[in-house]
């Protein structure tokens, strides 16, 4: 398997990674303490249900236990929405996350690609909305996007739910990310998913609650046949014990999100401070990442002083020159910048 993604501390060991969005603080300690009291419970299967979790995730979010889907980790649920639904045509914007691609042509679905503009610095526009047409089946966003990490506004996010909505598209709403927006509860469509059975959103334990090797995520949908055929789909076990226990832990520590918010703000701040001294274009960052663009190699002049960006040539509708790296603790934030420094005093980009 050909790896796309950020986070290949495996090739590369011992670097310092600043290609996987994860949050910097790492799980919080109850999370940590579940998941360690989980391994005692080894010998049983999961529930293939996740109960627990799933009441837990209807408390906190005041969405009906029967809307919820679980997986390992949400790349499993891209991929088993597909296969669900076998859409014949679906739109993806250009830059988006890869795994949508991927999925939809494992399932032999025809893309049309939305170019995003870099004038506009990437941002999706009203004119959106004529592309969504009936024969489309299926479409993929993402807010705050990946990799730009930019959001959809509200008013034109909702007028795409109604579109999608009366031409029977399926519209899936990655929110991955959402929980990094100060706002992120007036930001979700968490509310609007009884209204709208077209619309499926999909979220994860991985970033926020910084879980990437113990692989969880979920999916928010109110249209139940889509729900029961994606469970008929995927093996009955594929969530684990482990993974189940931390995530009802990470659901009911509602501090730690407030904790990573409050400390990703300031060192975002921070970073794009510095990327302003040394002149380096950036696109204005809402989440935990900042999307660059340089006239250096990034990618390969960092990698020689052990520290692993992402790469982002490799993206629909993006070319050599765009990057993305996470925001970190401020040490390895600061190892980052004097790096830049060396590689590029003055950027012409």
């Amino acid at each position: 398997m050909e790896y796309q993604h950020g986070g290949d501390v495996y090739t590369y060991e011992g670097m310092l990674d600043f290609s996987a969005n994860i949050n910097p603080l790492g799980p919080g300690a109850s999370v940590i303490q579940a998941a360690h009291g989980a391994i005692d419970r080894m010998t049983q299967y999961p529930d293939a249900r996740c109960r627990r979790l799933r009441d837990a995730l209807a408390g906190r979010l005041g969405v009906s236990e029967d809307f919820f889907i679980f997986g390992n980790g949400g790349a499993e649920l891209i991929y088993t929405l597909v296969m669900a639904e076998r859409p014949r045509k679906a739109v993806l914007l250009a830059p988006s996350f890869t795994e949508y691609r991927q999925a939809l042509l494992a399932a032999g679905c025809e893309i049309v690609l939305f170019p995003l503009k870099e004038p506009e610095d990437f941002k999706l526009g009203r004119d959106y909305l004529e592309c969504l047409t009936e024969e489309i089946d299926m479409i993929f966003l993402c807010s705050p996007a990946n990799p730009v990490g930019n959001v959809i506004e509200q008013e034109l996010l909702f007028q795409i739910l109604e579109r999608c909505q009366k031409k029977r598209i399926r519209m899936v709403m990655d929110e991955c990310f959402c929980e990094f927006l100060d706002d992120w509860e007036a930001r979700t469509l968490q509310s609007r998913a009884a209204e709208y059975p077209e619309l499926f959103i999909l979220r994860a334990f991985t970033k926020m609650y910084g879980m990437p090797g113990l692989r969880l995520g979920y999916g928010i949908c109110a249209d139940l046949d889509l729900t029961e055929r994606m469970e008929r789909m995927r093996q009955p076990w594929s969530v684990s014990v482990v993974a189940q226990e931390a995530g009802e832990a990470a659901v009911r520590d509602t501090a730690h999100p407030v904790r990573t918010r409050d400390y990703i703000r300031k060192e975002r701040e921070w970073l794009t401070g510095q990327l302003d001294e040394m002149g380096i274009r950036y696109y204005t960052p809402e989440a935990n990442y900042i999307f660059i663009r340089s006239g250096y190699d990034l990618y390969e002049e960092l990698k020689k002083r052990g520290i692993l960006i992402r790469d982002c040539s490799n993206y629909d509708g993006l070319d050599k020159g765009y990057y993305r790296f996470a925001v970190k603790k401020r040490q390895e934030n600061l190892r980052l910048v004097e790096e830049l420094k060396r590689i590029c005093p003055g950027d012409s980009l």
